[in-house]
């Protein structure tokens, strides 16, 4: 039976929960078996953390442990919040209204072409507050799961560098 390592690709169902400003866990995500998380192991782009606690399980071993910031993704960084001009959301001269709404998330890129996303925040009559920090940033990640398969990654899916067919990425 495959063990989790380098290459391999993953299937996993879990419960994530985060510890909220109470000090209470709040679930905020589960993979279910109907819609697994699928990743390959050691390009996920997932924090080194998560995925060393994953490290040498094999199909039905079970899983609970949390992450924190640090480990994860980061302190809450109030300097990842900007304002930007409204101008720039513009799209053949008008501003999308339904895309530029807020708690919506919208893909920007910043001055050398790096890729990322920005919450929108709030609307003012000529900026646009964005927060840029990862949705989970600050906070303790407590994951409670199970791996569901493990199996050799195609040299097609290393190459590219993510999982293919079911559970990955169509091309």
């Amino acid at each position: 039976m495959a063990q989790i390592s380098p290459n391999k690709v993953v299937t996993i169902t879990y419960d994530l929960s985060v510890t909220d400003e109470n000090q209470e866990k709040v679930l905020v995500e589960s993979a279910e078996a109907d819609a697994p998380m699928v990743f390959l192991f050691g390009q996920s782009g997932l924090p080194e953390e998560f995925e060393s606690q994953l490290d040498g399980k094999k199909a039905g071993d079970s899983f609970k442990f949390s992450l924190t910031p640090e480990q994860a993704y980061g302190e809450y960084d109030q300097q990842a919040v900007v304002d930007i001009p409204k101008d720039v959301f513009k799209v053949d001269g008008q501003i999308d209204e339904e895309m530029l709404q807020e708690g919506n998330f919208l893909p920007m890129a910043d001055n050398q072409g790096n890729h990322m996303q920005g919450k929108v925040v709030e609307i003012g009559s000529d900026t646009v507050k964005m927060d840029f920090n990862h949705p989970l940033a600050g906070m303790v990640m407590h994951f409670d799961g199970k791996v569901a398969d493990v199996r050799e990654a195609t040299q097609e899916e290393m190459d590219h560098g993510h999982v293919h067919g079911e559970g990955g990425h169509h091309h």
